[in-house]
């Protein structure tokens, strides 16, 4: 609309000058037919410098709506002066005229530059003023020169904050444009780095499905391992003791193969159901270490001294099952590898930390040499070391060949009550 109003209003202003002028001018023909030729050449003046393809060219100060001639700072200038002179010839015929000042207004804010604008709105205003008070019709006394003064002064007044306020209009719609332009690149841009990130989701969670399912499975393994097949190898252990034996010796053999079978059962189904081993349910860690102790001593043939040091209390659940677990482990090491006759578990309660360290006087190994599963045992230092590093502990074993094997498990003191922050 503004470019619209800024390429027609010369034209709408000189057809209401010509219009009115003859209901109140009289004149000769002749006198017509130059002032018809005066309007003429306003016309072909503003068509030959305004017209052009209607497009948006930011210029200083506000936006022009055409792209050529005017809109170039010198030719704009020459436009502005030419038009002021063929209103002024206009005016000086017929005061009707004056209506040519919007076009004036408009035009001079938009092809000058810097001050050069104020000038030219001041003498369209100027113009305008003398058309405002009768034009030729009116004798220029002192009185209507002083009014002439006052009136081209507010002509100019108001007509340059108005024209500034619609450029300010003008920049600032422009403005609002490219900030919305933006908005809807960011939103685009939005929408494809949350559809990346969706895809990015969508392969993380297969990932820790895939991930969950390998600490699942690594997790039963281990539970197989520490329950069913050492308790299966208790019940073998003695079965063969039973086979070997007569009497009393073989009846106490199967009734502790029994029990053993039993306990396995009840460790698996424990297992089964991620729950702690089932002598860490109904006593504390020493406790429940020592129990394990005695049992598997009784069923090794191994003497087995289990001693505390510092104070003991609960800790989180997992650190507990994994320090039972490695103890379990440790022993049954002992008892399949070691050929030991004496066994010793230490349980060291400190301010940070917690250290299970279990030792034995059999053969020993080296620890080198020893590159993955040791035979038969599957998932045994594997498993201890898998679950001390769940805890974010520290797993050692010391072993020389001949002189026996030292275990240590360090985990950090983590108080149950902790275990939700």
């Amino acid at each position: 609309m503004d470019a619209a109003v800024g390429r027609y209003v010369p034209y709408v202003g000189l057809a209401i000058g010509a219009a009115l002028t003859p209901l109140v001018v009289t004149a000769t023909p002749v006198q017509w037919l130059v002032t018809a030729g005066w309007v003429a050449a306003a016309v072909a003046w503003s068509a030959v410098f305004t017209f052009g393809p209607l497009r948006g060219v930011e210029g200083e100060g506000g936006a022009c709506h055409r792209g050529e001639p005017a809109s170039r700072p010198a030719l704009g200038a020459v436009y502005v002066a030419g038009f002021v002179v063929l209103m002024a010839v206009l005016v000086v015929r017929s005061p009707f005229f004056a209506f040519s000042a919007l076009a004036g207004y408009a035009h001079s804010w938009e092809y000058l530059r810097g001050r050069w604008r104020f000038v030219g709105i001041s003498a369209v205003g100027v113009l305008a003023a003398y058309g405002q008070l009768g034009g030729p019709f009116v004798e220029l006394t002192p009185v209507v020169l002083a009014g002439w003064a006052l009136v081209a002064v507010l002509n100019a007044g108001f007509a340059s904050l108005f024209t500034y306020m619609n450029s300010l209009t003008v920049d600032q719609s422009l403005r609002r444009g490219e900030v919305i332009e933006e908005l809807h690149e960011t939103n685009r841009r939005l929408a494809e780095t949350l559809e990346e990130n969706a895809e990015l989701h969508a392969r993380l969670l297969t990932q820790a499905r895939e991930a969950g399912i390998s600490d699942e499975r690594a997790r039963m393994a281990r539970e197989i391992h520490d329950t069913i097949a050492q308790g299966l190898t208790g019940v073998v252990t003695q079965l063969e003791a039973a086979g070997a034996a007569g009497g009393d010796a073989h009846t106490r053999h199967l009734a502790t193969a029994a029990a053993l079978a039993r306990e396995s059962l009840t460790e698996a189904r424990r297992s089964v159901a991620a729950l702690a081993p089932g002598r860490l349910a109904d006593a504390q860690l020493p406790d429940a270490v020592a129990d394990m102790a005695k049992a598997w001593a009784e069923t090794a043939g191994v003497d087995v001294r289990v001693e505390v040091t510092g104070e003991p209390r609960a800790l989180l659940p997992d650190i507990e099952v994994a320090l039972f677990r490695v103890a379990q482990e440790a022993l049954a090491n002992v008892g399949r590898h070691a050929g030991a006759t004496r066994a010793g578990i230490t349980l060291s309660y400190m301010d940070d930390v917690v250290v299970l360290d279990v030792v034995d006087d059999g053969c020993g190994f080296d620890p080198a040499a020893v590159t993955g599963p040791s035979e038969g045992s599957g998932f045994g230092m594997g498993a201890m070391e898998q679950r001390v590093r769940r805890v974010s502990g520290m797993l050692e074993i010391e072993s020389t060949p001949g002189e026996g094997t030292a275990v240590s498990a360090s985990v950090p003191a983590i108080p149950v009550q902790e275990e939700g922050t």
